[in-house]
């Protein structure tokens, strides 16, 4: 399962709820609604300038002292929307993840066992506190996993070039119920036409998660950082979106081959990404 934490690199992907302020208890609505208003509001970059910098010093702060109380904010049809960051949470959850993602020399090197340690007895008695908490972002590291793309179309996919001073910015925002329509319609094809696997393991998990939020809620998948290592001639033409949910309907229809066609684009495509993480 995908995770944000503050153990980040900068070639990362987000996939972001935002929900209405009608969706959160009063105390915690009342803050969120002050917060939308200030004119300083910390952008996407500093969320992440804050979570490299926890990783300086010795040993590294992989999880926040403190949760975080900032946000990201839309104002969409006169309606506020925010996605909190909970970095805190996050960082957790993402530290649960690490050993499936490292050698345990180079887990050991970068963030010691007393560390790791501590930080998962904090979780543990936070959680007993916190039973039913999760978070509104979910990250992936030099990929979009293709689950994500089944939530958003082709039509939704905003991408800017960038200029000198601005780095280019790619991605899809679509209301909540049709991210979860989307995952239903999906899933029955998908459980019709192929076997068990992570596509769909992935696509139940990321709905459940979907589930958890105000039916008014926005989603939101940005490449985020991974706009950094692709050229730019790769990232204005790519249409992962369309093409997944090309393949889908190509075996809701039985055809196999406009199917196989669509996931060898995208294989194409996102090996070209692994290679450039293997270089690094």
């Amino acid at each position: 399962m995908p995770k944000v934490s503050s153990v980040v690199v900068p070639y990362a992907t987000y996939l972001r709820v935002y929900e209405p302020l009608a969706a959160f208890p009063a105390r915690e609505r009342e803050h969120w609604t002050r917060y939308a208003r200030r004119p300083d509001r910390p952008s996407y970059q500093d969320e992440l300038r804050r979570s490299l910098a926890d990783l300086l010093p010795t040993p590294p702060v992989v999880v926040p002292v403190q949760e975080s109380g900032d946000a990201f904010v839309l104002e969409v049809d006169d309606v506020v929307c925010v996605c909190p960051w909970r970095t805190r949470l996050r960082g957790w959850q993402a530290l649960q993840e690490l050993p499936d993602d490292l050698p345990k020399p180079v887990l050991d090197a970068m963030l010691p066992p007393v560390v790791r340690r501590q930080a998962t007895a904090d979780y543990e008695r936070w959680l007993v506190r916190n039973p039913d908490s999760r978070p509104w972002i979910r990250t992936a590291t030099w990929q979009v996993p293709l689950n994500w793309f089944v939530l958003v179309s082709d039509e939704e996919r905003r991408y800017e070039k960038g200029t000198a001073e601005i780095p280019p910015m790619l991605r899809y925002r679509t209301p909540m119920v049709q991210a979860r329509r989307r995952v239903a319609r999906a899933l029955r094809t998908l459980k019709d036409t192929v076997e068990e696997g992570p596509l769909i393991d992935g696509l139940v998990d990321v709905g459940r998660w979907l589930e958890e939020f105000h039916p008014r809620s926005l989603v939101e998948l940005d490449y985020g950082g991974l706009v950094h290592t692709l050229p730019a001639g790769d990232l204005e033409g790519d249409h992962s979106a369309a093409d997944v949910a090309a393949g889908i309907e190509a075996l809701r229809q039985g055809d196999g081959a406009a199917a196989g066609e669509a996931y060898g684009r995208l294989v194409e495509r996102w090996r070209a990404v692994r290679d450039r993480r293997s270089a690094n």
